[in-house]
């Protein structure tokens, strides 16, 4: 996987407490077990697992629920999962996360979403660009060519979650904290969570609030067998969709004339059944229709993955090799969420690697 560890990303669908280190995560629990809130044998070997099952999976996101109620913990996973994006050449991540609220320590929505902005100002190890037409504190933003060595750059901007279980005006809370926070790389809304919770109509409001105060939309879109809600979001044109597994013919058809790109993420789909196996995954149809797709990794932790190894999946189950994989990774720039200016220093990252590495 050398050359697609390499090789430049862009992250556009990742959940950033689904993307917990695993050594994070049992360091966490062990705390949690001694303090008698968990029994710790129920989890351990869960989390030393690579290949989990369905239930497993479930079992480390109530886990994990448990533990992003405090605010030091959610800035520490913020931390290390952007520096892990950046240890494998993600040059540009969509972080998406849900706004907790948990009154008995204090956690407002917006305390919660100040813990993650605090994680992106502790990063040291990479230069990370999340605040927009300004330099974020905690980082220099400059190439370090002192001596002689060239910084290693991320840009991430946020996506803030609207949870399936949430009343209208709860989602509501979540569009204006976004609005609120623009000036700190809020980028967009993203709408995930329980898919068999929730009606459309109860949403709609938020996300077309959203979308007249100019942010960007992704809905998870097709999780589960839902004609008339998959129809609806298809009507409502957001800037990308993500999963698409439960699509007929006709749904197909309509997201195709669309050209509403796809956030793909070939493992998630997988491991929750969703798609049966790899070789009827939806990727081929709509790389071959030259639809706009993006490879995710949907929660890297939980489903022990990582960019990179998305791109190997896929090069191998498709057959694509290192220039197809190359432009798949660059076709990427089109679709990200940031503002032009960014978009075009994504680009030319792209157009520096194709001229120093060898994709053909």
């Amino acid at each position: 996987m050398d050359w697609l560890v390499a090789m430049p990303k862009v992250e556009l669908h990742a959940h950033l407490n689904g993307s917990i280190r695993d050594s994070t995560l049992l360091e966490f629990a062990r705390v949690l077990g001694e303090k008698g809130t968990i029994n710790f044998s129920d989890v351990e070997h869960v989390i030393l697992k690579s290949d989990r099952s369905l239930r497993e999976v479930f079992k480390l996101f109530d886990l994990i629920h448990i533990l992003t109620t405090d605010h030091k913990t959610v800035t520490r996973i913020t931390k290390e999962v952007v520096e892990d994006f950046a240890a494998e050449n993600v040059v540009y991540l969509e972080l998406r996360t849900t706004p907790k609220r948990n009154d008995s320590i204090g956690m407002s929505k917006h305390s919660y979403m100040d813990a993650v902005i605090e994680g992106l100002r502790s990063i040291n190890t990479v230069d990370v660009d999340f605040a927009p037409h300004k330099l974020c504190e905690g980082s220099s933003h400059m190439n370090d060519m002192s001596n002689g060595t060239v910084r290693k750059k991320i840009y991430v901007r946020l996506l803030l979650s609207i949870d399936r279980r949430e009343t209208t005006e709860a989602a509501m809370e979540t569009v204006k904290l976004a609005l609120e926070m623009r000036d700190l790389g809020v980028v967009g809304i993203d709408l995930s969570g329980n898919p068999i919770v929730g009606e459309w109509s109860t949403f709609f409001p938020a996300l077309k609030f959203a979308r007249e105060q100019g942010l960007s939309i992704t809905l998870h879109c097709g999780e589960v067998p839902n004609k008339k809600e998959i129809q609806a979001m298809l009507d409502f044109l957001p800037g990308r969709i993500g999963h698409a597994c439960f699509f007929e013919e006709e749904e197909m058809g309509k997201l195709k004339s669309s050209k509403i790109p796809v956030e793909i993420c070939l493992t998630s789909n997988i491991r929750t059944a969703s798609i049966a196996s790899i070789d009827v995954h939806h990727f081929a149809d709509l790389y071959n229709a030259k639809h706009p797709i993006v490879l995710c990794t949907d929660d890297a932790g939980v489903f022990s993955t990582s960019l990179s190894g998305e791109y190997s999946l896929a090069s191998s189950a498709f057959d694509l090799g290192k220039k197809e994989m190359f432009q798949l990774a660059r076709n990427t720039t089109e679709l990200i969420f940031a503002d032009d200016e960014v978009k075009q220093e994504v680009r030319e990252i792209f157009e520096s690697a194709a001229r120093k590495l060898d994709y053909n």
